[in-house]
C-alpha cells in the first residue's frame, strides 16, 4: 500500500499555470505506475495523464497533450503535474493515483490507491 497526498491546487486565471505535486509514503514508490485524474462537479472522474515506474513512458488524455506534463522523482517519492494554458472547463478536483503493476493505464478502475484530491479552479 502507498499513501498519496496531493498539493498545489488553487485559483488561476484562464491561460495560467499550476504545478500539482503528489507525495507518497509507504513502500517501494518506484514500483508503482502513477496517474492523475480529475473530476469536475457533476461529472465522472476522467483520466489526465499517467507515467511508468521509471518515468520513461508517459501518456496523456487528448485534451491535455502539449499543455500538461507529468513527471516523477523516485528519490523524493513524488509525482508532479505541470499544467499550462489552463481553461475554465478544467476546473475540477485533481487526484493522484497509483497502481502496483508494470503497465500504464488510463482506466481509473485499474488504480488501487488514491489521494484525497486537490482543487483547481480556473477563472474566466
Amino acid at each position: 500500500q502507498v499513501q498519496l497526498v496531493e498539493s498545489g491546487g488553487g485559483l488561476v486565471q484562464t491561460g495560467g499555470s499550476l504545478r500539482l505535486s503528489c507525495a507518497a509514503s509507504g513502500r517501494a514508490f518506484s514500483s508503482y505506475v502513477l496517474g492523475w485524474f480529475r473530476q469536475a462537479p457533476g461529472k465522472e472522474r476522467e483520466f489526465v495523464a499517467t507515467i511508468s515506474r521509471s518515468g520513461g513512458i508517459t501518456y496523456y488524455a487528448e485534451s491535455t497533450k502539449g499543455r500538461f506534463t507529468i513527471s516523477r522523482d523516485n528519490a523524493k517519492n513524488t509525482v508532479y503535474l505541470q499544467m499550462n494554458s489552463l481553461k475554465p472547463e478544467e476546473t475540477a478536483v485533481y487526484y493522484c493515483a497509483a497502481r502496483p503493476y508494470s503497465g500504464i493505464s488510463y482506466f481509473a478502475s485499474e488504480y488501487d490507491n488514491w489521494g484525497q484530491g486537490t482543487r483547481v479552479t480556473v477563472s474566466s
